[in-house]
């Protein structure tokens, strides 16, 4: 199997490229490089990756090597910058472009191809869903309102041309990815070493999270099942959105009461919604104090079983010496 990953260098990607290339699969890395200039060419890679092939793309130039995609049996666009950060408009805009507009791009390429790849599978977010209190959220939840969520509706629409075109598509909608390499966990882990966890804003909100480890299980599952033609797929049972999160969200006051007790620390330093909105300004509501109750509705009717479907295992897995996450 050949596979085109945009967005290889981050965390997913790289764990993913990893996984495919262990397995014997030739994989594609198509990145930012240096130049920003359309082109294959050598850019600074992690072991994980040594062993793929690079293109190099600028989504936000609109440019890229769309003879990457040649012989390409799925595309997985993971590309996106970093949400962390004040959000001014000119960010705002460099990260709806990093995404609607990767995705945009790669669509486009697609387009002009005498045979294209046969499955798409792009990176989407719970963020889809917004603020919505104690509701279930399945993939048939509509949308919610605010900035994440109108990123997450226009990171999904661009790529809606690619299933007009006839290929499989499958946004994968993440949850709060743990890894003991991710900068959020290790932001947690330090406040958490230091004592410095507790509730945010009352901590009553949800959060919704997977493991790296189930997240990359889910991605090869949805590449599979993407590939494997209409007489499996033709259900759509993986197809369109799939929320990619524990089965066992939640509250956050739980959330870090779970990991300082793991880290035998106390958590007892609240954080008024106030102090949130005030030291972090628009992103600190949506990525702390919103509540999003995401459950993998797809993925569990489709016999996916979690590795870490409770937090405890997956506390485990984090604080495992010398282990990934």
């Amino acid at each position: 199997m050949r596979v085109v990953v945009a967005g290889a260098t981050g965390l997913i990607g790289r764990a993913l490229t990893r996984d495919l290339t262990d397995d014997g699969h030739e994989v594609v890395v198509v990145t930012r490089g240096g130049t920003g200039r359309p082109g294959r060419g050598r850019v600074d890679r992690s072991p994980a990756d040594a062993a793929a092939a690079v293109a190099v793309w600028n989504p936000a130039a609109g440019t890229m090597d769309e003879a990457a995609l040649e012989g390409a049996d799925a595309v997985v666009n993971l590309a996106g910058e970093s949400i962390a950060g004040r959000w001014t408009a000119a960010r705002k805009a460099a990260l709806t472009t990093s995404r609607a507009g990767a995705a945009q791009l790669l669509a486009q390429a697609v387009a002009g191809m005498s045979t294209p790849p046969r499955a798409y599978v792009g990176a989407s977010a719970v963020g889809y869903y917004g603020d919505r209190g104690d509701e279930r959220l399945t993939e048939a939840a509509a949308p919610g309102t605010g900035f994440l969520s109108e990123v997450c509706v226009a990171w999904e629409a661009a790529a809606e041309p690619l299933a007009d075109a006839g290929l499989a598509v499958a946004h994968a909608r993440f949850g709060l990815v743990l890894a003991a390499e991710a900068a959020a966990t290790r932001r947690l882990m330090r406040l958490g070493r230091a004592g410095l966890l507790g509730p945010l804003g009352g901590g009553r909100q949800w959060w919704s999270w997977v493991t790296l480890h189930d997240a990359v299980r889910a991605l090869r599952l949805l590449i599979d099942r993407a590939l494997a033609g209409p007489v499996q797929a033709g259900t759509g049972l993986l197809l369109g959105p799939v929320n990619v999160s524990s089965p066992e969200p939640l509250r956050q006051r739980h959330f870090v009461r779970a990991l300082a007790k793991a880290l035998h620390r106390p958590a007892v330093v609240p954080a008024p919604g106030f102090a949130v909105r005030a030291a972090l300004g628009e992103m600190g509501p949506a990525l702390l104090l919103d509540s999003t109750r995401a459950v993998p509705a797809k993925l569990t009717a489709a016999g996916f079983t979690f590795d870490h479907a409770d937090f405890d295992s997956a506390l485990r897995r984090l604080l495992e010496p010398g282990q990934p996450a």
